[in-house]
């Protein structure tokens, strides 16, 4: 007979893949016990092998792994998302008890966590959705942090989280979001905006070198960046990569990584979510689209032999002002990601009753994940002194834009006359057009509907819901 171990672990973690392994560490580190398991008991010899003396209760059993955890226990999952996932956590659950709790870590859409929170919740367990943000690195020293989950729960797993969490200014980057999917609903918006971010840094770069900057000019440009207002991680690593030569051709690295990049789909189910929920984030779609395009092989071929435009490169006769404007579009635009996935939280907000704290969201970004940036601690301060139906409303931001207004529009005029492609920062440009108007065109595209749908169509000066004849005599008719 085997003995059942001894209730000694504080927190577990299945799943030891570099994401799980380094949670787990991240945990020991903080002075917890942490009972460890995966499902190929290999991975959890090697970490074993190399950490053992860190803190961990090994076990090769999944049902030894539970007995080994003090109650309340507190099981987090770091495993494939989907079917490996759902299959964790149906074999968790026939040996959890009421009051304990389990913590999905991992990518999950949010309508899978809402399902499994209700499941769960049947049992009488605990299911949290959360969002960590950071990578490998951030895992290990220090996440930003989305839980969502029950906040009888968060009682019991909060404290932890929040330990293990990144810092800024001594506060966790960990706080409780809401309910059900809230956690991992903010982290797949997070991801919306790195997509958005990194596409418009990558547009600001290919400006500046169709200009005819050096990369080494560029790259001492995003450094310098880096000191002011647009001072961010991913600015921060733009630099690092733009400095990379390759050793094999003795070329700058970046001109011999092949010009498609790759996707994992949370920015993608951003913009579906979204189109859903009638939220508009054409920033985020346009560098999710931006992506699809570097991908389509074939479409590039017929362009680039059949599309007929400018020559893709220009001389500027300012080349300081130039790099001023660039800026300026790239802050611009940045402002408009935050403000587009802010305003999608908060109607996932109302539409679910999660009642989700946006100045809260924004102070969990500040450290610790891939979109940290200083522009952050301004957004949650003015969530927080003001209540805000957007982000372009607040008073900071409005002065913002206002100052970068001309050089923004002359770097993007500028680019697009020289047949340098900016989807993001003209989609930016065209949302603060749109929201800004008096009137918009809509008026014509509702006449056209009501023309070949009788879709009907309000009016200016009166109330009610109108339609015209117009296969008739093309009388007005008020239908309530």
């Amino acid at each position: 007979m085997t003995s059942t171990p001894a209730a000694t672990a504080q927190v577990g973690v299945v799943g030891l893949a570099v994401m799980g392994r380094n949670l787990a560490r991240n945990f020991a580190h903080h002075g917890y016990t942490v009972a460890v398991y995966n499902r190929t008991a290999a991975r959890t010899e090697e970490l074993m092998a190399a950490y053992g003396d860190e803190g961990f209760v090994p076990a090769t059993e999944l049902a030894d792994f539970v007995a080994s955890l003090e109650r309340p226990r507190r099981v987090v999952i770091m495993v494939q998302a989907g079917k490996g996932t759902d299959a964790t956590i149906d074999a968790l659950a026939e040996l959890l008890e009421p009051g304990d709790i389990v913590v999905d870590g991992g990518n999950a859409h949010y309508e899978d966590t809402r399902r499994r929170e209700a499941a769960l919740r049947e049992k009488g367990l605990h299911f949290f959705g959360v969002g960590i943000s950071g990578g490998e690195e951030g895992a290990l020293n220090g996440p930003s942090i989305m839980p969502g989950g029950s906040a009888e729960g968060y009682k019991a797993i909060g404290p932890l989280l929040e330990d293990i969490s990144a810092k800024y200014d001594g506060e966790p980057c960990c706080a409780h979001i809401g309910p059900d999917g809230a956690g991992h609903f903010v982290k797949m918006v997070h991801n919306g905006i790195e997509y958005a971010d990194m596409e418009f840094i990558a547009e600001a770069y290919d400006v500046l070198r169709s200009a005819g900057l050096s990369i080494e000019e560029i790259s001492a440009t995003f450094r310098q960046w880096n000191t002011g207002d647009l001072d961010s991680y991913l600015i921060e690593i733009t630099s690092e990569v733009l400095d990379q030569v390759d050793a094999k051709t003795g070329k700058a690295l970046v001109d011999v990584i092949a010009d498609s990049a790759g996707q994992k789909g949370t920015g993608r189910w951003t913009v579906q979510i979204a189109l859903e929920l009638g939220v508009p984030v054409n920033t985020i779609a346009e560098s999710v689209f931006a992506r699809s395009v570097s991908g389509h092989a074939d479409l590039r071929a017929a362009g680039q032999e059949h599309v007929p435009g400018p020559a893709h490169s220009f001389d500027p006769a300012d080349r300081a002002q130039l790099v001023e404007d660039v800026r300026k579009a790239l802050w611009t635009a940045k402002v408009v990601a935050y403000a587009q996935g802010l305003d999608l939280i908060r109607t996932a907000s109302l539409t679910y009753d999660w009642n989700i704290d946006v100045a809260s969201v924004a102070s969990l970004w500040r450290a610790g994940c891939i979109i940290r940036a200083r522009l952050l601690e301004r957004i949650r301060a003015e969530y927080a002194g003001h209540n805000l139906p957007t982000l372009l409303a607040a008073p900071s931001i409005i002065d913002g834009i206002a100052e970068a207004n001309e050089g923004a529009r002359r770097a993007i005029g500028t680019a697009m006359q020289a047949g340098v492609p900016v989807p993001g920062f003209a989609a930016a440009l065209a949302y603060l057009d749109q929201v800004r108007a008096q009137r918009l065109p809509a008026a014509l595209i509702q006449g056209q509907r009501d023309y070949f749908g009788a879709h009907t169509y309000q009016r200016t000066d009166a109330e009610g819901t109108f339609h015209t004849e117009w296969s008739a005599d093309r009388s007005e008719t008020k239908l309530d």
